[in-house]
């Protein structure tokens, strides 16, 4: 059966020829330990099982070695690869079990797998145990015992009952070891039952011991005594890597102990390492080989101390560090595989083939975990695995070996049919057939078998060579392969062509930013070439469909000029025009220099500043491919609109100096500072800001401009100015000076306003003769002192109100909307008169009726308009100056005009003869609450000029009007009356066409039209 097998793989490799592809089994999934509760609900267990292969794997299992007959065994089969076990038994499940998987390429073992089954027995008595008698300050161990079992268990104790569960610290310890309870010093409230409760992790179980009574005894208190170490861990300690290590340790003592750890090393602990429990538990996670040594457990009290040791050991696992890999070779070729594992102990290794171990005889030899196979034959190939173990544990690495037999074959690598070479160059042809064992080869040119000459070298891989070759070179050439199992041969044809020459070349230029540029890229070339055209930027191929905004390939089948639009900085660099033929590859280059402005200077600070000055430094930026040529500062203040440049010293910063004095700043202001680079470009970007800094404060040096005043009320001196801005005012502390005296006199009067944005001065005394001139000026001061005045200005205190009312008031209605009033002018009297003032109100008991009309000069009429009409209205007139208006003159009173009729005149006739329109109306007739009509009023404007309006009067209900035959017109009819004028008609459009037509009201312009001309005319007239 093994020899039929093993022709059968044989022939595979044979049909596979060059093609090789590993189809062996490889694992997707290898069984992995568990751990059941033995009284799993599901009664069932699954062992997982999974690779893949071509075609797909089969599987067998074998339990502690032995295979398993799953055809007689009715609670055992499988799904896939898996291993489903049923009704699980502890005494015949439980082992070691090992999944292989095989198809015809060979077979391949699992890694092993453990099924352990958990459970958890009950305490063998469930009586009371002994009491367990102690005195007061003596330690007590109180045993749990605990019952038979399987799988990781946990402790813990309940003092008297449920749920009460003794609780650890530094004088209680329940050790997870032994499950026992530890009580370094017993005090009388220990005094009870104790009951321990055993937990199993994995099935979850419970049980609790018998009680144990713990009694004191009543011979008297337990006096002091040394530490005694109870628990401590063994001498010698095995761990595994990356596990994670608990040490306990503790201590019976009076008075109670206190726990400490060190390494007898020296060594500190790393800062994983964690105290637990009061330092009973020592826990040391991820253990590694770093973390192995003698480790020693302190217990000590006042009464003296006492100390246990032990040595953890580290372990590990084999580990792979070299594994297999799949591997194809001829047939009389030789093999060797080697694999390495890491592991302590170290491991051990042996090989398996096709799940066999595999004995060193003949051919096959095993050395430190090397296996070599000398002279190979098809019945070597198949699944081969590298086994690493030590105690504590087993790997597998696998790979599949195929020995390969065929003849040659060019499939994979034939000639190509055309092969183009440039006259003089070097041709190489690669004869490369696929053949197991490795294929002898020949060449021909034409017919002829070639041989080895000056120019023509063949090489031992079968490759061949002709140098500097020529036109004769051009012919068919042909490869010829053959070994034991066959020939096979493939055939090209040379073509000599032409050398491809470079006729025009980019050059390097400087360029400035947004400018665009060709780089042209020529050539001439042999016509049996195909060519192509690429550049590079700086290494970097450029992709013209991505970058397309920039770069564009202009010209033709022999021409690969680049365009490059709008420049912009980060296109300075090399350019490389690459040009690529069938038998060469040549390229020529340019580089490009792209200048632009100056980049932002960097780090602006204010290295010294005062009232007036502020000096500065900076860094330079990037000059962008022209040199700095100089630079300019600028300033920002809370006070400014952005940014405005500043004076400096030197005047003109040259492109070398970084630092430059402002001057003009203004005290006791908030600066910011930029600088901006110039060069022969242009001006660039602005720097960063400098850190807000204030200048230093100073007397003012601005004095409050626009000084007056004037006005307000008897005795007093009223004095006006402009504010001096904030900026301007050099410190704080800001203030106004005030200076005042009558004019001639020579003493000044000084009043201080310590608000800032005060505008107004007023001066009272009893003394001040009414419109008296005075000079005033006013300063300015800060916490620094008093600043410069402004020049003086001439300031009249109050005066005093005419004291005379004006004389023969009257007054007439002149419309239904409009009083005219009258009177006399005031004689010369002491005070001055500015003007006058008319009120006027509606009814005495209406107060919020009232208006008022003023009239400046010395007129002695006044129009009140805007009134309502048939009303009654009463005025009086007063003189005003500055101080306010005089004492009244006595009421007199007027009504207004009744309203116009509100009624247009209708049946409007048109009658045009020429340039004469004659127009009839219908009379407007007035109703008893409206004034009598007392006439017409005929407007004509020329259309497009509505405010060129032409008027008529008439009493009558006709009226012939003269028009331009070469205008268009709008006509408007409203009725007069005392109460002023009436409602307008509608306009009436008279068009430059309708010369000798007649018409009515009714014939009017089109909707649309009319209601624009409409509209015009009554905004823009006033008939």
């Amino acid at each position: 059966l093994v020899y039929i097998w093993l022709e059968f793989v044989a022939l595979i490799s044979w049909f596979l020829g060059p093609d090789v592809i590993f189809q062996g089994p490889r694992w997707r999934t290898e069984p992995s330990d568990l751990i059941l509760p033995i009284n799993s609900p599901d009664q069932q267990a699954t062992i997982t099982c999974e690779a893949e292969g071509s075609p797909p794997p089969q599987y067998r299992w074998s339990l502690n070695g032995t295979l398993i007959d799953l055809g007689n065994d009715y609670r055992r089969h499988m799904s896939g690869g898996n291993l489903i076990i049923s009704n699980l038994d502890r005494d015949q499940d439980a082992g070691i079990y090992q999944c292989t998987a095989f198809n015809v390429r060979g077979a391949i073992l699992s890694r092993r797998a453990s099924l352990q089954f958990a459970y958890l027995d009950n305490f063998k008595t469930q009586t009371v145990r002994s009491a367990v008698n102690v005195r007061e300050g003596q330690g007590v161990v109180l045993l749990c015992g605990p019952p038979a079992y399987s799988g990781e268990l946990t402790f813990a104790w309940i003092f008297n009952e449920y749920p009460y569960f003794v609780q650890q610290d530094s004088r209680r310890f329940i050790s997870q070891e032994t499950g026992s309870l530890y009580i370094a010093k017993v005090e009388p409230s220990d005094v009870g039952n104790y009951t321990c409760v055993v937990n199993n992790t994995v099935t979850r179980e419970k049980v609790l011991s018998s009680p144990t009574p713990l009694v004191l005894r009543s011979d008297g208190v337990m006096g002091e005594y040394e530490p005694k170490i109870e628990v401590h861990f063994p001498d010698s300690v095995p761990a595994a890597k990356e596990s994670v290590v608990k040490l306990e340790c503790f201590a019976l003592g009076n008075p109670v102990p206190e726990i400490s750890w060190r390494r007898t090393s020296g060594v500190p602990f790393s800062s994983k390492v964690k105290m637990r429990n009061s330092n009973a538990v020592l826990e040391i996670p991820n253990f590694q080989q770093e973390d192995a040594g003698t480790y020693e457990c302190m217990a000590e009290n006042r009464r003296g101390k006492n100390a246990a040791r032990g040595r953890i050991s580290f372990h590990a696992k084999p580990h792979w560090l070299q594994t297999l890999t799949d591997t194809a070779l001829s047939i009389q070729e030789n093999l060797f595989w080697e694999c390495k594992a890491s592991g302590k102990p170290k491991p051990s290794y042996s090989w398996l083939k096709n799940g066999d171990t595999i004995a060193p005889e003949g051919r096959v030899q095993i050395e430190n975990g090397a296996l070599s196979i000398a002279a190979l034959n098809l019945s070597d190939s198949g699944m081969y695995q590298c086994v690493a173990e030590n105690k504590h544990g087993i790997i597998y690495s696998s790979a599949q070996l195929m020995v390969l037999a065929s003849p040659p074959s060019f499939s994979k690598s034939p000639l190509r049919a055309l092969l183009k070479a440039r006259s003089g160059s070097e041709v190489t042809l690669e004869c490369k057939p696929q053949a197991s064992p490795p294929a002898i080869s020949l060449w021909k040119k034409g017919n002829e078998i070639l041989q080895r000459t000056e120019r023509i070298t063949l090489l031992s891989n079968g490759t061949l060579k002709i140098a500097n070759v020529t036109k004769r070179d051009a012919a068919t050439y042909t490869c010829v392969a053959k070994n034991q199992f066959g020939t096979a041969s493939t055939t090209g044809r040379l073509l000599i062509t032409e050398p491809t020459r470079i006729t025009m070349r980019p050059t390097n230029m400087e360029i400035i930013v947004g400018e665009s540029i060709v780089l042209p890229c020529q050539i001439a070339c042999d016509p049996a070439l195909d060519v192509s055209f690429s550049w590079a930027f700086n290494g970097q191929l450029i992709d013209f469909q991505r970058d397309g905004d920039h770069f564009e390939r202009v010209g033709g089948t022999i021409s690969g000029d680049l365009m490059i639009r709008n420049i912009q900085l980060n296109h300075g660099g090399k350019y490389v025009c690459v040009i690529d033929t069938d038998v060469e590859s040549l390229s020529t280059s340019a580089i490009l220099v792209v200048k632009g402005p100056p980049g932002p200077p960097d780090k602006v600070s204010v290295e010294e500043i005062t009232d007036s000055t502020a000096q500065l430094s900076w860094t330079p930026g990037r000059d962008n491919g022209s040199p700095i040529t100089g630079y300019i500062v600028q300033a920002r203040t809370p006070f400014t609109v952005g940014w405005q440049a500043v004076d400096t010293v030197p005047e003109m910063i040259n492109g070398n100096m970084l630092t430059a004095t402002v001057v003009g700043l203004n005290a006791w202001v908030e600066y910011e500072f930029r600088v901006v680079a110039r060069n022969n470009v242009g001006l660039g970007e602005p720097s960063p800001a400098s850190a807000k800094t204030r200048t230093e404060d100073a007397i003012p040096d601005t004095a409050p401009t626009d000084v007056g005043g004037g006005g307000g009320t008897k005795s007093e001196l009223v004095i006006t100015w402009e504010p001096v801005p904030e900026e301007l005012q050099n410190g704080e502390g800001f203030g106004y000076i005030i200076a005042f005296r009558p004019v001639g006199t020579v003493m000044w009067t000084r009043a201080v306003i310590s608000t800032p944005g005060v505008a107004r001065y007023v001066f009272r005394n009893d003394t001040i003769p009414p419109f008296s001139p005075f000079d005033v000026k006013v300063g300015a001061y800060n916490n620094r002192g008093e600043g410069p005045f402004s020049s003086i200005a001439t300031v009249y205190s109050a005066e005093e109100v005419p004291g005379v009312a004006p004389k023969r008031v009257r007054a007439r209605s002149v419309s239904a909307a409009q009083i005219e009033a009258m009177w006399e002018a005031l004689p010369a009297v002491p005070e001055r008169v500015l003007g006058y003032e008319v009120v006027y109100w509606e009814d005495d008991t209406k107060p919020d009726t009232i208006g008022k009309v003023r009239i400046s000069g010395n007129y002695t009429l006044a129009n009140i308009t805007g009134l309502t009409a048939d009303t009654v209205y009463y005025l009086s007139v007063a003189a005003f100056n500055t101080a306010g208006p005089g004492p009244q003159s006595a009421p007199i009173n007027t009504t207004t005009k009744k309203p116009p009729p509100d009624r247009p005149p209708l049946n409007i006739q048109w009658t045009m003869i020429g340039s004469t329109l004659t127009l009839h109306w219908d009379p407007v007739v007035a109703m008893e609450t409206e004034s009598k009509v007392t006439g017409y009023l005929v407007g004509s404007t020329l259309q497009h000029r509505y405010n060129d309006v032409n008027t008529i009067l008439t009493t009558k209900t006709t009226v012939e009007l003269s028009l331009s035959t070469s205008d268009n017109y709008l006509i408007q009819i409203k009725a007069m009356s005392e109460g002023g004028e009436g409602v307008g008609s509608e306009p009436i459009h008279i068009h430059k066409l309708s010369m000798g037509a007649r018409g009515s009201g009714s014939s009017r312009l089109s909707p649309f039209y009319l209601s624009t001309v409409l509209i015009s005319s009554l905004l823009c007239s006033d008939w």
